[in-house]
């Protein structure tokens, strides 16, 4: 089977056209690419039509004559359903390129199981939202062997601000994506949680997130990285004392609006567990010694 990326003459199949697929297909329509597309709500898909993008009923007649197939889809459920549904009418040499969150296991499981159809299979997940889908930017990952990336690499790239390959396994892009959503998650509720403790302390919270013009934590994830990889939790920069301390503070400012703390219990919890054996005086971050450890 080719795994040649293709060119922008070549028909491309869009499978999802939510909010983040249905931009795909515009970006990809504004570059000139022909494209077929479904999507399982049938109005979305018919909604591009404008673009020139061919809306079909059938993912199987979706994907007929597309030299590569995408799909952004909800989960390993949907895709699995979906690409069971496309057989009778996937090319000869068709690439699958799935940007859907998926679970490790899964995509490897899927990945082995089209690679025995002799149908290429390439899991690419994205940092990205539907206004990254529309300009080309945002973080597009991908994993697996090196020469189908290298092949496809500029078809993709276009379709995003920057493209990493993460190395041979082909699980990796599927693990990475999901440390990356759940760093997300956490600094999302982080955010909350100030928003919720500064309104306890009667900051409005635009003031509050306006802290954030002038203060921005994010430039030194990087660094806190490799001091919790370090673990050098004996040269303390910030003692667990004195973060506890601090957290006990928030608290109590928190007052009755402490039920409304999303993290900040969880990580006061842990803190007490360390301070419980004695590591009071080390680095607060002491409390990842379960991951470094």
């Amino acid at each position: 089977m080719s795994e040649q990326g293709t060119t922008a003459a070549e028909q491309v199949a869009f499978l999802g056209t939510g909010l983040l697929g249905g931009n795909f297909v515009r970006a990809l329509r504004r570059r000139g690419v022909p494209v077929r597309c479904w999507n399982r709500s049938p109005e979305k898909a018919r909604a591009l039509a404008s673009t020139g993008a061919v809306a079909c009923d059938d993912p199987a007649d979706a994907v007929r004559g597309a030299a590569r197939v995408h799909l952004a889809l909800s989960d390993d459920a949907a895709v699995d359903d979906v690409l069971d549904r496309i057989c009778p009418g996937l090319a000869p040499g068709a690439i699958l390129v799935d940007h859907t969150t998926t679970s490790p296991a899964g995509t490897i499981a899927r990945a082995a199981r089209w690679e025995a159809l002799g149908v290429p299979f390439q899991h690419a997940p994205v940092f990205m939202g539907p206004q990254n889908a529309l300009e080309g930017t945002g973080l597009m990952l991908a994993s697996g062997p090196r020469a189908r990336f290298e092949a496809l690499a500029p078809a993709l790239a276009p379709m995003t601000g920057r493209l990493e390959w993460l190395g041979p396994q082909v699980d990796r892009a599927a693990a990475l994506k999901l440390v990356g959503n759940c760093f997300l998650m956490a600094m999302s509720a982080g955010l909350v949680d100030a928003l919720a403790l500064g309104k306890s302390l009667g900051v409005p919270p635009a003031e509050a997130g306006a802290l954030f013009e002038l203060f921005n934590p994010g430039t030194t994830v990087p660094a806190r990285v490799k001091r919790i990889l370090a673990a050098r939790h004996d040269r303390p920069s910030w003692t667990l004392d004195m973060a506890r301390k601090d957290a006990r503070l928030m608290t109590e400012a928190a007052g009755p609006g402490a039920a409304a703390l999303m993290l900040l219990p969880v990580i006061a919890a842990a803190m007490d567990r360390a301070i419980g054996e004695g590591l009071g005086g080390q680095d607060w971050m002491v409390i990842s010694r379960g991951v470094t450890g």
